[in-house]
């Protein structure tokens, strides 16, 4: 069995993302991971070459300004690193920048994608998620984070990612895929707040390139402000080894009275139904679950 990963990056150091830490999280069950790395500001190749110069091909890419509006660049990118994946890969396992795979799921990951290896009609894996949030002892437990996502797919040139790649279309359908019990930690919202307005606003441009910047003033600018969130509860689990050096460097801090919510009406009710039940209603999946 084949695995490759595949990844995208640009500006790693400027903002601060956890790359090194996300593409070491998937070594393990990749042959080889493909990187795309972006035109950067600082040394975020170097940076890529010196996680494993023997797993892990890199090629260069140009973002095109065209693609900022609506985040679209974000799957053309996802997309040129798919296309350089070769023909006989079984898998291709995806992740973004600021997510990580902990050890714990390793072997059920690989038994998940040994078992449907050859039932062709499952397309794609979807993996559950957990969004910290402020620091690495929040997580986010509302509507407004995405519960799963398909992070490891097939290889077919049909397959393509869908609008600001956080998910995967085959030829403009939705993939059928099998849920596994395994888990995405997405830290795309801890890091220093200086780094986090630094990445906010970069980020933001590439969804109203023109107004975005104008929108918020320089002393807004200086520091992200976490407390302004709607609802959080207390993380008690274990980090990814990976992510060890990285959270014993933490040089902020952030605290959260996790009774405290900000809900609309709505949001509220819904939010209570979820607790209770474990369903979440009206929930938009990019996806067909079949298994």
């Amino acid at each position: 069995m084949k695995v490759v990963g595949f990844t995208f990056i640009r500006n790693a150091i400027k903002f601060d993302y956890p790359v090194e830490e996300a593409i070491r999280s998937i070594l393990p069950l990749c042959d080889e991971v493909i990187v795309n790395v972006g035109d950067s500001d600082d040394d975020t190749e170097q940076l890529i070459h010196s996680i494993d110069p023997v797993k892990i091909k890199v090629f260069h890419s140009k973002w095109d300004v065209a693609l900022m509006e609506g985040g679209r660049v974000l799957a053309a990118e996802t997309d040129k690193a798919y296309q350089k994946i070769p023909a006989d890969a079984d898998w291709c396992f995806y992740i973004q920048a600021d997510e990580i795979i902990h050890e714990k799921y390793y072997d059920v990951i690989r038994s998940a994608m040994k078992k449907y290896k050859d039932d062709n009609e499952v397309e794609g894996l979807l993996f559950r998620y957990l969004h910290f949030y402020g620091s690495y002892d929040y997580v986010g437990d509302t509507r407004k984070w995405y519960s799963h996502e398909i992070r490891i797919i097939r290889k077919d040139d049909s397959i393509h990612s869908y609008r600001d790649a956080q998910g995967f279309r085959k030829a403009g359908r939705k993939l059928n895929v099998a849920e596994i019990d395994a888990y995405v930690y997405h830290y795309g919202w801890v890091r220093h707040p200086q780094y986090q307005m630094k990445k906010v606003l970069g980020f933001e441009k590439l969804y109203d390139r023109d107004n975005m910047a104008t929108k918020i003033s320089k002393e807004e600018t200086d520091h992200f402000d976490y407390s302004d969130i709607d609802s959080l509860t207390r993380f008690t689990g274990s980090h990814p080894r990976v992510m060890k050096k990285r959270i014993s460097k933490k040089n902020w801090s952030f605290e959260h009275d996790i009774s405290r919510k900000n809900f609309t009406l709505k949001g509220r009710i819904l939010h209570w139904i979820e607790n209770v039940t474990g369903k979440r209603l009206f929930d938009y999946r990019n996806y067909n679950i079949i298994k």
